[in-house]
């Protein structure tokens, strides 16, 4: 990899290692806000709604620590860089949904068997608001930047602030419906509710994060965009690839090609067409690490 390369990585880690650190603020804000209401309502609900902002608190200092793992270089234990610590990230992060959704749900039980009043819903419900609005505004950030630079933890990290989002306004909408009818097990059972959507986002974070762990293939538009660049050297060059492999590890790629050239090709002419393809291959998906043999037209059919 090129100086300038690594620099431009250098640079990116920063971005992503800044907006982690926005990240944590945002938890211990949103905490306080939603501790407050909780405190001041004896509201489950508001408690459910604190007890995820914890998780996201936690979630994002692991997130932290996962992003400094994943900017080391290669080195001689790790050949092919750290980039898989980003879905380890991800699946503490998922772990620890798991663990806020079934303190909710159990919470919630224990409330609806026993419901109490909620007290001063105004002075909580504008707390929760504030807290909602901060959450949406840095989850939708986190999702750009997450994306723009393929950080899976920070785009781990941006769902599961919006997801927060969703649990703060079902909880809103459901202590506005108590101080309306005055039905107070209705508040743990839109505790309950929480809990439930909070254990299928952990779900599907898991789900993400260990495919990644097995080495999953590039996304399809991805390779895509390879596969239109060997059918190129096809057409143009008389030349022959095999089935394209490629490696996701975090915000790194991986591509493997084979590639068949002509017999009477000297090492030279089939050197010089591997470097046009690295470069070809590194200008639609920079950064991309690219390995390729090559074997001779007589080699294969034979």
């Amino acid at each position: 990899m090129t100086s300038q390369a690594q620099q431009g990585g250098a640079r990116v880690d920063r971005l992503l290692f800044r907006f982690m650190l926005l990240s944590v603020a945002t938890a211990v804000v949103t905490i306080a806000l939603k501790v407050g209401a909780a405190v001041i309502t004896g509201s489950v609900g508001f408690l459910s709604d604190a007890m995820e902002s914890g998780v996201n608190l936690v979630a994002a200092v692991v997130a932290l620590f996962a992003l400094r793992v994943a900017a080391r270089p290669s080195d001689a234990s790790h050949h092919f860089g750290h980039g898989k610590a980003e879905y380890l990230s991800a699946l503490v992060e998922g772990a620890m949904i798991f663990v806020a959704a079934t303190a909710i749900v159990w919470t919630s039980i224990q409330r609806l068997l026993a419901p109490e009043p909620v007290l001063q819903p105004g002075i909580g419900l504008a707390l929760s608001t504030v807290a909602s609005l901060v959450n949406l505004a840095v989850g939708v950030m986190l999702q750009r930047v997450g994306r723009a630079h393929r950080s899976v933890t920070l785009i781990a990290d941006g769902k599961h602030l919006l997801t927060d989002v969703w649990t703060s306004v079902g909880v809103i909408v459901g202590i506005a419906l108590v101080a309306l009818t005055g039905w107070q097990p209705l508040d743990p059972i839109v505790a309950m509710a929480v809990g439930v959507n909070i254990l299928w986002t952990g779900y599907r974070l898991l789900r993400g994060s260990v495919s990644g762990l097995l080495s999953a293939t590039l996304p399809e538009h991805e390779r895509d965009q390879i596969d239109a660049v060997l059918e190129r050297y096809r057409t143009e060059d008389d030349v022959a690839f095999a089935p394209l492999r490629t490696v996701e590890s975090g915000r790194q790629r991986f591509v493997f090609v084979v590639l068949t050239v002509p017999p009477d090709w000297t090492v030279r002419a089939a050197h010089d067409m591997t470097e046009r393809l690295e470069a070809d291959i590194d200008d639609i998906l920079p950064g991309t690490e690219t390995f390729i043999h090559v074997e001779p037209q007589s080699a294969s059919s034979g």
